[in-house]
């Protein structure tokens, strides 16, 4: 579908050879979500590798977008890798990095530990930002010591905490 402006009022019209031209003209960059949109678990969608050749044939900019945390965007490059799809780091936009450039831009101090609720991709693109990353899938096994009047012993040099998706969540991340 394609939405066009009629005198303040958006009308929506489906695409055909006659308009599809028009909306891919008056366009600079697409942003593609991956999961869903890209491909459906590990395999590509059908069309994805012909439209990404000719909107890149045309100098568009393209750029892939996923709240998915679990990847650094080197990992996800390697995914469409095996897709059969050239994509570079910088064409990739996820939220392991989106996080990371938050404590770059706050100006968190690479003294302070960053720990981590989530997967890889967090820990490699926070290690990659310049910071030591602590928790992840490393304390997936650990258990707290949920007795009263119990002491936990935490590390006072945390300075972020980020949570993502996480396999192995469990009361002693939480804690």
């Amino acid at each position: 579908m394609e939405i066009t402006s009629n005198g303040g009022d958006n009308v929506a019209q489906r695409l055909s050879l006659d308009n599809v031209r028009s909306l891919v003209d008056s366009v600079d960059a697409f942003l593609f979500d991956c999961d869903g949109v890209i491909w459906k678990a590990n395999e590509l969608i059908d069309g994805v590798a012909e439209t990404l050749t000719a909107l890149r044939s045309m100098g568009k900019k393209i750029m892939f977008v996923t709240n998915n945390s679990t990847k650094s965007r080197k990992q996800y490059s390697t995914k469409f890798l095996g897709l059969g799809l050239s994509v570079s780091e910088d064409e990739i936009f996820c939220s392991s990095f989106a996080a990371a450039m938050f404590l770059k831009v706050n100006k968190l101090s690479v003294d302070k530990n960053v720990y981590v609720i989530g997967e890889e991709g967090i820990l490699e693109e926070v290690e990659l930002a310049g910071y030591k990353c602590i928790g992840g899938p490393e304390d997936g096994k650990k258990l707290p010591d949920l007795r009263p009047n119990s002491y936990f012993e935490h590390n006072k040099n945390v300075g972020a905490v980020i949570v993502g998706f996480d396999h192995y969540i469990n009361f002693y991340k939480l804690q």
